[in-house]
């Protein structure tokens, strides 16, 4: 899976959705400009210790980003586009394990020039009318996870277990329990 954001302006939204990004194996794909510098420390802190597992790719319009992915073709990759504009919800898609999702920088979206041109992939999260949108790190979650449930959660570790724990109360932790040492030391 392939996430796009579209100009994003906000680092903490940027590195969050670069942690979702790592936790599940997608590439983040970033299209200039950017609202900050992606060396910020802000970018970072929100990514935590995942930023560096991020698979960032960088484009410095939208056209380069179609043409740096074959988009402008007919291949077996499509472009979808999450706006509130959109008439259908997400969830009456079907992703391809190969399929690019977009999303639009936090003050305005997606262009409607943009939009018009992928009418038949734009798709929007249900919410009420009077409501302007969600947060974008949140919006990207939603719509990534639905992708990847239907593609079976392909190459995720679909389970887990508790740690058990011993009578004095002290946890053990296991290590198919958890992968995380710093999470295991630090709690």
């Amino acid at each position: 899976m392939h996430i796009v954001l579209l100009e994003p302006e906000i680092p903490y939204n940027t590195g969050n959705v670069g942690r979702t990004c790592a936790a599940v194996g997608a590439a983040l794909h970033l299209i200039r400009p950017l609202g900050f510098d992606t060396s910020d420390k802000a970018i970072k802190r929100a990514g935590m210790d995942y930023w560096k597992d991020v698979d960032v790719r960088y484009h410095d319009n939208f056209q380069d980003f179609v043409t740096a992915n074959g988009l402008d073709q007919n291949g077996e990759a499509r472009l979808f586009m999450s706006t509130t504009k959109a008439p259908r919800p997400y969830t009456e898609v079907d992703y391809n394990i190969d399929d690019f999702i977009m999303f639009g920088k936090e003050s305005g979206g997606i262009p409607e020039q943009i939009l018009r041109k992928y009418s038949d992939t734009i798709v929007r999260i249900p919410m009420l009318e009077n409501k302007r949108s969600l947060n974008l790190s949140n919006s990207v979650a939603i719509v990534l996870y639905e992708a990847l449930r239907q593609n079976g959660f392909q190459g995720l570790q679909r389970t887990g277990r508790l740690n058990r724990t011993t009578n004095g109360g002290e946890v053990i932790y296991e290590k198919t329990a958890c992968r995380n040492t710093d999470f295991q030391r630090n709690h």
